[in-house]
């Protein structure tokens, strides 16, 4: 029988929400398994009628997913079109590339939209006027402070989700990027993944159901529930890694709240992502990073103006 893991999270003023995480155990063929999301050829059984043949629909076009890649200086993003967020995030710092190089200015950077995307599924900047939400990016700005370029590339609308201003994208979210950018000084490479989740809530009748806001005009961008990170540290000439996964509502968060308070296995994340993470690393391979570091946010005062045009927008949704 698999095992159950309940994994309570508050989130603001709805209340707590109990969320179960299916950990079945992994079998070696499963650990090794590799997803293979493209079409294949097909080959008519000998007992079907030779006019049938699903997959000549392809001659009008495949229709998807398609999971638009982008390769940046600093990270690497991957594109859900449906949701007009990102699946996830890829990041790689290190001691020397979160250093500030001369001349390199945030003021300088300018949020704008991915025309790599077709116009039809992408995000828009007036997706977030007035919307209430901040601009939150998924790889930080200030992890990329090693070119004016790399700084600019994580305002890309395709690296940004709607996060909540006050109390999250400005305060604890914040501190939690903080503490990844201090893990450089522990390990030699920390490499981050981080992503949007959409999580089930138990209902007045008791079922569960996975209820988000959407934003924009037509409104198509997605309010997500939750956002996760998956840190990886790794020092040179050692074949192991230390992992964790962490899970934090998309709400104000307290900043007296431990940081291993929002930590979860990786499995967990898996289930609720979709995503098959670090399954080429053998068990014995992985450490628990949260035994080697102290997992902690210190909390820092941060620019309150960054995200200064959302702030304004908000005042005016209240108005």
């Amino acid at each position: 029988m698999p095992k159950l893991l309940v994994n309570t999270v508050a989130i603001g003023t709805v209340g707590i929400t109990s969320y179960f995480w299916g950990l079945g155990s992994k079998s070696k063929t499963q650990e090794k398994s590799e997803t293979k999301n493209l079409p294949v050829p097909y080959t008519p059984k000998s007992n079907l009628p030779s006019s049938v043949n699903p997959q000549d629909f392809y001659k009008y076009g495949f229709p998807g997913p398609i999971h638009d890649l982008q390769t940046r200086q600093e990270f690497v993003s991957c594109y859900d079109r449906a949701k007009r967020n990102p699946y996830w995030i890829v990041e790689h710092i290190t001691r020397d590339s979160i250093k500030s190089t001369q001349g390199v200015d945030r003021k300088k950077s300018v949020f704008r939209e991915d025309e790599q995307i077709p116009v039809k599924f992408r995000n828009r900047l007036r997706d977030f006027f007035r919307s209430g939400y901040d601009r939150g990016h998924n790889a930080p700005a200030a992890d990329a402070k090693f070119s004016q370029e790399a700084l600019n590339e994580t305002f890309y609308l395709t690296n940004i989700s709607p996060q909540v201003g006050e109390g999250f994208n400005r305060d604890y979210w914040a501190h939690f990027e903080d503490f990844c950018r201090r893990l450089t000084g522990k390990y030699d490479h920390i490499r981050i993944m981080t992503g949007p989740l959409y999580l089930p809530k138990q209902c007045a009748d008791g079922k569960y159901r996975v209820e988000y806001e959407v934003i924009g005009s037509p409104p198509t961008v997605a309010v997500p529930t939750h956002f996760f990170k998956l840190v990886v540290g790794e020092n040179n000439n050692s074949d192991q890694i230390s992992v964790a996964s962490f899970v934090l509502p998309n709400d104000v968060i307290s900043n007296d709240d431990p940081l291993t308070k929002y930590q979860v296995p990786v499995e967990a994340l898996e289930n609720a992502s979709g995503l098959e993470l670090l399954y080429k690393v053998p068990p014995n391979k992985k450490k628990d990073l949260c035994k080697e570091v102290r997992c902690e946010i210190i909390v820092r005062e941060f620019p309150k103006n960054v995200n200064n045009a959302m702030a304004i927008s908000a005042k005016f949704d209240k108005a």
